[in-house]
């Protein structure tokens, strides 16, 4: 018999700890035999005592099982995805997604919505007036059938047990634990029947793995468990010391997305970063045999304008109107008050704080500050500067999207504290390494 409290004492004692317990144990989290206070518990000896890979992936194991798998065995064509860390001007996965199914991927995308500083890709499509970001599994598989990708919230039978134990880790400050973060991101990956994964984990003062050496024990982690628990991934380590895009902000990023896929705007370093994840995707699956022809396949599949009809028809079968691809302004919200940030003086844009950016957002009302808050989809920053960028006095650093002029002041105060203009500095790396 496997006691919980046995489980937490050998965890607390460094001892190792089986299959067979750990996989008794998060039974009892799902079916509520194991108290809130012994998940606390567990996570904060984790936390303290780490865990070795055999049982990191035992754990990943037990948490996919604790809930359905899905099954995509009569699809003709490898099932892939993508999982990121999460950012500030992130909307990788919206332009990621078409552009792989457009090249022969079938993506069953299950994402989250925005936490602390950063944003959600269900937020930026809930921007899409009539969009279902919980369309059901029904019409969930039906879209990724018939579209090649969908993209849905993760809902209460896919790894519930990442569920409760998150939430718990949230209120024992646990949550930068590798082995449980480890086990939260494989656990719903592996849950989706997938043949690939790629990995986006941020660095920078943007991040949470702020220290460059902290996102590469974390990406060798998830790229070792993954592997042991049977799902081939690699692992991008890109910057988070700027927002990845020119824009931020629910409706914003979605426009930029729409743009991006249309070939009307593509920001550098956004699409690098796509192009990046798209390439090891496409190696993965089989989808081409070296990067070059990757990159081949994905241009082609941009500028013959297949991967804006991927995401045409898959904004139209969840919901949404079938022509966002030709009027985005049609149906996109618009902020009330709009107006630059304008540079305070000469010089090179030497540090941008991005968690300030992230929080000028949701203090503008597109972020969280208590789960049920509503969002207000139109504001946020766009036209943001880079590190690196040469500026004049007078030049608009950023422009402010705010529901009213005092918002809008609040805004520019914190942006004049996040955007420092000093000595001449180097642009940055969108991407530092694969693993």
């Amino acid at each position: 018999m496997f006691l919980p409290s046995e489980i937490i004492r050998a965890k607390s004692n460094a001892q190792p700890v089986s299959a067979e317990a750990l996989k008794h144990f998060i039974v009892g989290v799902t079916d509520g035999s194991v108290s809130d206070a012994q998940i606390a518990a567990f996570c904060m000896a984790v936390y303290c005592k780490g865990m070795s890979m055999p049982e990191q992936t035992a754990l990943t194991l037990a948490m996919r099982d604790s809930g359905q798998t899905l099954h995509w065995r009569d699809i003709n064509g490898p099932v892939l995805d993508k999982h990121s860390t999460g950012g500030v001007g992130d909307a990788v996965s919206l332009v990621l997604a078409p552009l792989m199914a457009a090249c022969g991927a079938y993506i069953p995308m299950i994402s989250g919505r925005g936490l602390g500083h950063t944003g959600g890709t269900l937020d930026k499509l809930e921007s899409i007036p009539g969009f279902d970001v919980n369309p059901g599994q029904t019409l969930f598989n039906h879209t990724v059938r018939q579209t090649g990708f969908g993209i849905t919230g993760q809902g209460k039978d896919l790894s519930p047990a990442d569920g409760r134990i998150y939430a718990i880790r949230d209120v024992t400050a646990t949550i930068d634990s590798i082995p449980l973060i480890v086990a939260s991101i494989l656990s719903k990956k592996l849950a989706e029947g997938l043949d690939g994964l790629v990995l986006d984990i941020k660095t920078g003062n943007g991040a949470f793995m702020c220290e460059r050496n902290r996102a590469r024990d974390l990406a060798a982690e998830l790229v070792k468990v993954s592997q042991l628990a049977g799902l081939p991934c690699r692992a991008l380590i890109t910057d988070m010391n700027q927002s990845l895009s020119r824009n931020a902000g629910n409706a914003l990023e979605l426009l930029e997305v729409i743009e991006f896929l249309n070939g009307d705007r593509r920001d550098g370093r956004f699409e690098q970063v796509v192009m990046a994840l798209c390439t090891q995707l496409m190696l993965l699956g089989g989808l081409a045999n070296n990067e070059k022809a990757a990159g081949f396949k994905l241009k082609t599949a941009l500028e013959d304008g297949s991967a804006a009809e991927r995401f045409a028809r898959m904004v139209a079968m969840q919901g949404g109107p079938a022509d966002i691809m030709e009027h985005p302004l049609k149906y996109l919200q618009v902020a009330p008050f709009s107006r630059p940030f304008i540079a305070a003086g000469n010089g090179c844009i030497e540090f941008i704080d991005t968690r300030a950016l992230g929080l000028c957002i949701v203090g503008l009302g597109g972020g969280r500050v208590h789960l049920e808050d509503k969002l207000d989809h139109s504001v946020g920053l766009s036209q943001l500067c880079n590190v690196g960028d040469i500026v004049t006095q007078d030049q608009p650093l950023a422009t402010i999207h705010a529901a009213n002029e005092s918002d809008w002041d609040a805004a520019a105060a914190e942006l004049s504290t996040a955007i420092k203009i000093g000595r001449m500095t180097d642009s940055l790396p969108a991407v530092y390494e694969i693993y």
